[in-house]
């Protein structure tokens, strides 16, 4: 049941001298879309009376069903805390109905929702902790983004190495303000690089929140003169940007990945999500990893997992489970990169755990050494295989896996795949820098 009613929200709007609002959903590559409203059409918007073109959005509607409708989510009203206190900005995030009024097939959000109805009925609630990474970078005069650094630091540094320590801090308050429970920020690997680190919540709000996060810290860093990008590999020879999941079912206070009898502290149910995700992994990462680039990031040599593999100590392991245990006890899936559709993504790699569930999947051995040290001999001879290489290899194992294709829904699988390959085909037949130098005097 939502905490706010459509009471609540009216007063709130009025206490707070909001003029205008932003009713908020996302499209199927995971881009945040608006429709803006003025206060005095929030109580229609409430009603879920607020129409848009569904035609215009990537992988909605067909010019000959396009009428759609926003029913909003009424416990994400926020306000806009860099926007003027008076005729102040809120926004609310919505679900896609359709004009019959049916939840739309092709709503990410509709699709994470189904999937947790799942969850529910085998008696779990999927808890997730997100770690996304993004790059800071410089402007041109005109404020077009230049893929060049504003500082040296790395790890953990501070000012004055770290010199997006300020627009950080601000993007920090913003989404305080907006109701986030920040557990962390600093300095990533790479120059530039970043990480801010939210409290773990229910599957849903946490997708709400990966969405709000990205769009906040765009406007933020632009602020400050700055491009934020999550582009997952956005400088050759630096580390990419990812977002780790932390990830908990719980059965209703109870963690139910904790087992304090068992060896490692694990539970026969969390060894099943793991044994899911490792099975469907190969299949998952076209969603988890939405790009042409991701696979820039995907390579052995800049801490980015690529083995199908577990364990308890090693961060070369697609699966990593930290050493908290009791109710922080979980397990961290390292693949998944920052351009992701959050509620795609956590519908996906949801099914594939309950699966594992189901079927009682054996994750196999966890991996003790680093698996990077490993020869791919070595690899083969232990039984480790690797994630896809290219998207377009990500996207044939998609089409083979029924289960993530019926979790995402006939709607939502076409038009997505259908924008990734043309995606790659665009970028197969383009011809690039390196290319040009390698080439182009040699022969």
């Amino acid at each position: 049941m939502p905490k706010l009613s459509k009471e609540n929200i009216l007063e709130m709007a009025r206490a707070n001298n909001v003029k205008f609002i932003r009713l908020q959903f996302t499209d199927i590559l995971g881009i945040v879309k608006n429709v803006a409203i003025t206060v005095e059409q929030l109580e229609n918007a409430l009603d879920g009376k607020i129409m848009f073109d569904g035609s215009s959005i990537e992988g909605f509607a067909r010019i000959q069903e396009s009428d759609m409708y926003l029913k909003p989510d009424y416990d994400t009203f926020a306000l806009f805390p860099w926007r003027p206190k008076e005729e102040a900005v809120a926004r609310l995030i919505c679900d896609v109905y359709d004009a019959d009024g049916n939840p739309f097939a092709g709503c990410p959000r509709g699709v994470l929702k189904k999937a947790l109805v799942e969850a529910e009925k085998l008696g779990f609630e999927l808890k997730v902790g997100p770690e996304p990474e993004f790059f800071l970078f410089e402007t041109d005069p005109e404020g077009y983004p230049v893929v060049k650094t504003h500082d040296h630091a790395g790890y953990f540094d501070l000012a004055p190495m770290d010199r997006g320590e300020g627009a950080r801090r601000e993007i920090v308050l913003a989404l305080e303000s907006m109701g986030f429970q920040i557990e962390a920020s600093h300095h990533e690997v790479a120059p530039s690089q970043h990480e801010i680190d939210f409290k773990y919540a229910n599957a849903l709000t946490t997708a709400d929140n990966i969405a709000t996060f990205r769009f906040v810290t765009k406007i933020i860093a632009q602020k400050h003169g700055l491009c934020a990008t999550f582009m997952p590999k956005p400088i050759f020879g630096q580390n990419g940007s990812g977002m780790h999941l932390h990830q908990s079912l719980f059965q209703g206070d109870t963690n139910a990945f904790f087992d304090p009898d068992s060896e490692l502290g694990l539970s026969k149910i969390a060894l099943h999500y793991i044994g899911g995700i490792l099975a469907h992994a190969k299949a998952l990462t076209a969603v988890t990893n939405p790009c042409v680039n991701s696979y820039k990031r995907l390579v052995p040599g800049y801490e980015a997992p690529v083995y199908l593999s577990w364990s308890a100590k090693n961060r070369s392991a697609l699966i990593r489970i930290p050493a908290a245990r009791g109710l922080g006890t979980r397990v961290e899936l390292r693949n998944p990169d920052p351009a992701a559709n959050p509620y795609l993504a956590l519908a996906v790699v949801l099914t594939a755990g309950l699966d594992g569930i189901k079927r009682q999947l054996d994750p196999g051995p966890q991996r003790h050494n680093n698996i990077f040290e490993m020869t791919e001999a070595e690899r083969r001879a232990a039984g480790i295989d690797s994630l896809p290489g290219t998207l377009q290899e990500a996207l044939s194992h998609l089409e083979k896996d029924d289960l993530l294709r019926k979790a995402l829904g006939d709607h939502v699988f076409t038009a997505f795949c259908r924008a990734k390959l043309m995606e790659w085909d665009e970028y197969r037949t383009q011809v690039h820098e390196w290319e040009i130098q390698r080439y182009l005097q040699v022969y």
